[in-house]
């Protein structure tokens, strides 16, 4: 007999948007949002030397990240790490070709942006430890037990609802951080973490409706 997972209770929903949040996300995002996190900026690099042009030196100050921007950073960083484990946990055993290569596309698409952020967080400092404590414990294991757990015929089910939570908290988290982030390049990764993970959670709840509605179910290779 296969193991069975009890539904747990339906997770807190935004005033705003109508969607679950995780008290983790909630609390995140309310850093981002009140700048409670913000701190002096962290430097970029060592000063410009005095010949720099006005404009480089613009360009260098939007650059600057302030803590807001690290926290987020290494908040994405453990959400992004549990997004490969979850795509990787269930891969062997989706049986949908769509939701195979939207999952493909997805770790694909994760582990350049991973190695991007890695790269921009800083290594030493006041910065590096709020970096580290943001990154830590954020993993949702829950929602991996679940898709552990799921009996082959409901992997892709599972797969969907998992990913689909996980991808709008992520999309939360963005949101907020273009809009109250101090770094350029930071709020522009935000940008298109936002819009992309938006539109991944429409697809796969959207697909999620039309294979329930469909007589025959998923097509599987």
């Amino acid at each position: 007999m296969r193991p069975t997972v009890a539904p747990g209770p339906p997770p807190s929903r935004d005033r705003s948007t109508g969607m679950p949040r995780t008290p983790l996300v909630s609390l995140l995002v309310a850093l981002l949002l009140t700048g409670g996190c913000a701190g002096p900026p962290t430097p970029a690099g060592p000063p410009a030397s005095p010949t720099a042009s006005a404009a480089a030196g613009d360009a260098a100050a939007a650059d600057e990240m302030s803590g807001i921007d690290v926290v987020f950073l290494g908040t994405m960083v453990g959400h992004s790490e549990r997004t490969l484990q979850i795509v990787r946990t269930a891969r062997d055993r989706v049986r949908d070709d769509t939701l195979r290569t939207l999952a493909a596309a997805i770790e694909a698409t994760e582990a350049d942006e991973l190695a991007d952020m890695r790269g921009w967080l800083p290594t030493g400092g006041p910065g590096a430890s709020a970096a580290a404590h943001h990154h830590e414990g954020h993993g949702d294991d829950a929602a991996l037990d679940r898709l552990r757990a799921a009996p082959d015929a409901d992997v892709d089910r599972v797969l969907r609802d998992v990913l689909a939570d996980h991808q709008r908290a992520a999309a939360d988290l963005a949101r907020a951080e273009v809009g109250v982030g101090r770094s350029e390049r930071v709020r522009d990764l935000a940008r298109r973490i936002e819009q992309s993970r938006t539109a991944e959670v429409e697809l796969l709840r959207g697909y999620g409706a039309q294979v329930s509605e469909a007589p025959g179910g998923p097509r599987s290779s």
